[in-house]
């Protein structure tokens, strides 16, 4: 049910962006709208892994560099059945994680080094495992897409705004033209922050079922709300079109509700905690109090 108002979401942004295009240049302006559409999307496709963990300042680690969280990412991907993705560290005081990658044969998950300080094993490999969840699902690349037509439908409107559009085939005029400009940037952002809501909730069910312990997820999902609240993340501040790819929402304020690019927290706890009704099947992994820091933190 998810994949499916995924996808009908998904097709209503692509729907909003023909009608701008429609607005700033008619039977033309489609055409535009869709080949600048269809490269955007492109671009994207191949390269928005290695622009996202550039942005972030991104380190690969590997088994030599990182065993203990590298040897865990090895055991959840394999219990996914998901080839191994590349492993990235990146210096943030803030505990969070992100996966990227165009599908699971090129896939990364990046982790911060407040996230390796501040949580223990058990809860690291619930939120690895959530990540695997959106490389599973190929969320990675759904949300990529949406970002980028959300950015590209917000550059037409101005684009439109400032250049008056086609008001000879707009019947409302200089009026619709006004309204569609300002609306449609504000429909973007609420299709995009609902499909992020939606798989935020499935890579919660399955990274639960890739450890078969959902309260791991809960709990690091607790500790991670709490004290991102209280520490800033500079890069995502700077860049919060990308605030969506996070396990938890990186960035302070903001606007709730339908806005809101992640669920509540609070919910997706109770989520976590109603789906654990059995122990077994779990991975056996040691209650060790966090995983041992790298060279680079």
């Amino acid at each position: 049910m998810n994949t499916l108002r995924t996808g009908i979401l998904m097709a209503a942004m692509t729907g909003l962006f023909l009608v701008v295009g429609a607005l700033l240049g008619g039977s033309t302006g489609v055409l535009i709208a869709l080949l600048f559409a269809l490269g955007t999307n492109l671009f994207a496709y191949w390269n928005s892994d290695k622009v996202l963990l550039s942005m972030y300042g991104a380190r690969p680690v590997d088994a030599a560099s990182a065993p203990d969280m590298y040897r865990l990412v090895e055991q959840l991907a394999a219990e996914a059945k998901l080839p191994m993705p590349k492993v990235y560290v990146t210096e943030n005081p803030q505990p969070n994680a992100f996966a990227t990658g165009r599908n699971p044969d090129h896939a990364a998950v990046c982790v911060t080094t407040g996230l390796l300080a501040q949580v223990s094993q058990q809860e690291l490999a619930g939120v690895l495992a959530h990540e695997l969840g959106h490389v599973k699902h190929r969320d990675t690349l759904t949300m990529t897409i949406t970002a980028v037509i959300a950015g590209a439908i917000g550059m037409l409107a101005n684009m439109a705004f400032f250049m008056g559009g086609d008001r000879r085939n707009n019947p409302l005029g200089l009026v619709g033209i006004l309204l569609v400009t300002m609306l449609a940037p504000i429909a973007a952002m609420l299709v995009q922050a609902a499909i992020s809501r939606s798989r935020e909730f499935e890579a919660d069910r399955a990274g639960a079922e890739i450890t078969g312990k959902p309260l791991w997820l809960a709990s690091a999902l607790g500790r991670i709300e709490h004290a991102a609240q209280g520490i800033e993340n500079h890069p995502a501040d700077a860049n919060p079109a990308t605030a969506h790819m996070f396990i938890i929402n990186p960035l302070h304020g903001g606007i709730g509700g339908l806005f809101a690019t992640h669920p509540a927290t609070d919910e997706r706890i109770a989520r976590l905690k109603a789906m654990a009704t059995r122990d077994d099947g779990a991975l056996p992994l040691p209650e060790t109090p966090a995983v041992k820091r790298g060279p680079w933190g």
